[in-house]
């Protein structure tokens, strides 16, 4: 159906604007549209693959057609305006003139692909009794992992494109020389980047032929950090006792803010948290403060903390988890005999995930592998996404120039996607120029292509997707089969409403902070909060960053207040700061708050950027944080939220409610399984889905801002970076795979991802 009343007007999809949509489903929702034939509840359904249309809310209504006659009535339909710079209400009546209206852009499947080719299994020249054992147990190896598998003594290079086995190859190459090479299980070491990875790994070897439960329990498997720690921790046992790491990050984050006070960095404004980080990826490329060239103020601020970082610990003989790499590193430096001792300890390494390690990691393997080479390395470096931790896939691409006598093996069967995931995933890779060339071969294929659909923002994204979940479910599909994949957590918003509000399961992330906890989204609300409550202490910290106001202010304020007898936001216009201008504008705070009652939230929050210069406090601070951080814009995201509210008092509730549920999700988080996965791509490498949603497929979204910004400085590995991660992300999809190219992003036109020009639709 296609048309419905509401307050007695007639309303006709084809004939209303684009952006009414969501409006629509929000009012269906509510129980405020009726059918025009029999007068029932209907609601618009917004979906993916079909059209949208009006469905009667019960099932037992008839189902009743759209009426002939009503076809030329006018339609009329509430829609904003913007009258001396405000957005408001008004009533438009729209006659069945088409060409005024945007129309509803339909989901397109990826379809001109390659056809799919059933590839016979070549078999391995390789003739082994250990492969024999192998099958006869029912494991079996496509020629290019048995030629992983039995490779002899030297270095390999094993490129392991996404779905391609690369955990069974790893597995099989410890159990072939375990019980084909009869190599000591002590004397190979199995690297992993998580202690769960590792476990799993050791399970799995236990079910090869002849491997026994003792030569597991000898293996020396683990992540970087627990094994290199091991060596410390058994050579220099007083300095590197477990008690004293700086295990929490709490501890790491207040060592900094103590050394920030010497610079006046407040701990309610300073980007501690990502501070953090950019040390972290310094120590983990080996660069010691006084190395740092710092490009930025920032970086400037960054490096201080730094170096008083390293001195505070140093001081108090404390450590964290990145020195139990660099100490370790530092060890074999200085101690050359220790290191050979190593040497000869190990003949054989095997490296999971080569393409994620950094420089530090890197060079440990080197140290340790220098003597009998025997290193097997595996990775894809079109998989290689984590830069901000400093990996660089350069390693996976000069491997040879620091192994020279190193063979490479190229695992090209994809074994987890349908033949036109692979092929659009192959498509959007193969635009990378610094790359190792593969190209990966699915092996089965279905009906389900590829589909993009086109919402028209960020809230209509979320309706499509939860709707086409729903719908999938009804008909049989388990919530656990379901991802939704974004690139930052603010991406994640709408769509976590949209969950919240629905009875579908769903999971989080630990470290997903609600997109209202936000520093620069907490200081926006934080002026609306004062409208309802001027003594709200919490909102008046909240504004203090905004007006270049050090928190220590609130304690005088209070006493103001009680002296003067007024409330705290009056307060603000007593404060003497020496600089006339800055008075000047604490003295319109007041005014202007309380002129906000009455608007939208929307019109609040621009009002707050114009008239109290809360966008000249945005560009002082600038996108504090390390350089991936750059082009976030949460006030934008914040009025695409604030939009769909007509009362202040309703958006806070709305934002209070939205914080409180993500920390109870989180919780719940722990112990679902059968649910929903709402994640990051970056934390989803690794995992597989049945069905992939990969939302804000557009220019500033994949690929991220920064990156952009960094092509036209001239800069274009963070570009290649995020195409690889849009790659990740397409490669988790085991059967369906759906890309959402919204028409507006933040408010503006949206450009489809450029990464996207290289498929057909």
């Amino acid at each position: 159906m296609k048309i419905a009343i509401k307050e007695n007007q007639l309303i006709y999809l084809d004939q209303i604007t684009r952006s009414s949509y969501q409006q629509l489903y929000a009012e269906g929702k509510k129980g405020l549209l009726q059918c025009p034939v029999c007068s029932d509840k209907v609601r618009l359904i917004l979906g993916i693959e079909k059209a949208p249309y009006f469905q009667h809310t019960t099932i037992k209504s008839p189902a009743c057609q759209d009426p002939k006659g009503m076809m030329e009535s006018a339609i009329t339909i509430e829609n904003d305006t913007e009258i001396n710079g405000f957005r408001l209400p008004q009533s438009r009546t729209i006659t069945t003139t088409k060409e005024h209206s945007k129309r509803f852009k339909s989901a397109q499947m990826i379809s001109q692909l390659p056809p799919f080719h059933t590839k016979e299994k070549t078999l391995s020249s390789i003739h082994s009794p250990y492969i024999q054992a192998l099958q006869d147990a029912h494991i079996y190896l496509d020629a290019n992992q048995v030629e992983a598998v039995v490779h002899p003594n030297g270095a390999l290079l094993v490129l392991s494109g996404a779905g391609s086995g690369k955990t069974r190859v790893l597995t099989a190459r410890t159990a072939f020389l375990l019980s084909e090479k009869e190599v000591q299980a002590n004397r190979i070491m199995l690297v992993t980047f998580t202690a769960k990875a590792a476990a799993e790994m050791k399970e799995r070897i236990l079910n090869y032929p002849n491997i026994m439960r003792n030569q597991i329990n000898r293996l020396v498997t683990g992540t970087f950090h627990s094994l290199f720690y091991r060596i410390l921790a058994h050579h220099v046992p007083r300095k590197w006792n477990s008690n004293l790491l700086l295990n929490k990050e709490w501890q790491r984050r207040q060592i900094l803010k103590e050394a920030g006070k010497e610079r006046e960095l407040d701990d309610k404004e300073f980007a501690y948290d990502s501070a953090l980080q950019q040390i972290g990826f310094w120590k983990n490329s080996l660069v010691t403060p006084d190395q740092v060239k710092p490009s930025t103020s920032w970086e400037e601020k960054v490096v201080f903390l730094y170096q008083q970082y390293e001195q505070y610990k140093e001081k108090h003989e404390l450590f964290d988890f990145d020195d139990m790499l660099t100490g370790c590193y530092e060890l074999f430096q200085q101690e050359p005999e220790l290191l050979e001792r190593y040497q000869n300890r190990f003949d054989y390494f095997l490296i999971d995930e080569f393409q994620d390690v950094n420089k530090v990691q890197y060079e440990l393997i080197k140290l340790l592998s220098a003597k009998k080479k025997n290193v097997c390395v595996v990775g894809d470096d079109d998989q290689s996404i984590y830069a901000f931790r400093g990996s660089d896939p350069q390693y996976i691409r000069v491997f040879e120039k620091d192994f020279p006598q190193a063979d490479v093996v190229i695992l090209n069967e994809n074994y987890r996607s349908s033949h036109s995931i692979v092929e659009t995933a192959n498509k959007i890779i193969v635009a990378n120029k610094q790359r190792r060339p593969k190209n990966m071969h699915a092996q089965f294929v279905n009906d389900h292509k590829p589909i993009l659909f086109f919402p028209d923002e960020e809230e209509e994204e979320a309706t499509m997707i939860i709707t086409d979940i729903s719908e999938k479910i009804t008909a049989g599909a388990n919530p656990e089969d379901f991802a939704i994949l974004f690139r930052t957590n603010t991406a994640s918003r709408a769509v976590f409403e949209r969950l919240t509000n629905s009875n579908l399961p769903f999971t989080i992330e630990q470290d997903i902070e609600s997109f209202y906890e936000r520093f620069i989204v907490r200081s926006m609300l934080s002026f609306l909060k004062l409208t309802i409550n001027e003594e709200d202490q919490k909102a008046i910290a909240g504004i203090l960053p905004a007006l270049f106001l050090k928190q220590s202010i609130l304690n005088d304020m209070k006493a103001d207040s009680i002296l003067k007898d007024c409330t705290l936001l009056e307060c603000l216009s007593h404060i003497k700061t020496n600089f006339s201008f800055q008075e000047r504008k604490l003295k319109k705070v007041v005014p202007v708050i309380r002129s906000l009652s009455p608007l939208t939230p929307l019109q609040a929050i621009e009002k707050v950027e114009k008239e109290l210069g809360f966008q000249e406090f945005l560009k002082k601070r600038g996108n504090e944080g390390n350089q991936w951080d750059k082009g976030s814009d949460d006030i934008r995201d914040l009025k695409v939220a604030a939009k769909h509210f007509t009362s202040i008092r309703d958006f806070l509730d709305h934002t209070d409610h939205m914080a409180a549920m993500n920390k109870e999700i989180k919780l719940q988080s722990k112990q679902r399984k059968d649910a929903i996965t709402l994640s990051t791509i970056h934390r989803a490498k690794g995992l597989e889905y049945k069905i992939v949603y990969i939302i804000g497929t557009v220019d500033g979204s994949i690929p991220h801002d920064y990156a952009l910004e960094s092509l036209r400085t001239g800069d274009s590995e963070p570009l290649e970076e995020e195409r690889r991660l849009l790659y990740v992300a397409i490669t988790r999809a085991q059967e369906e795979l759906y890309l959402s190219v919204p028409q507006n992003s933040r408010g503006k036109k949206a450009n489809s991802s450029r990464f996207l020009t290289t498929i057909r639709y």
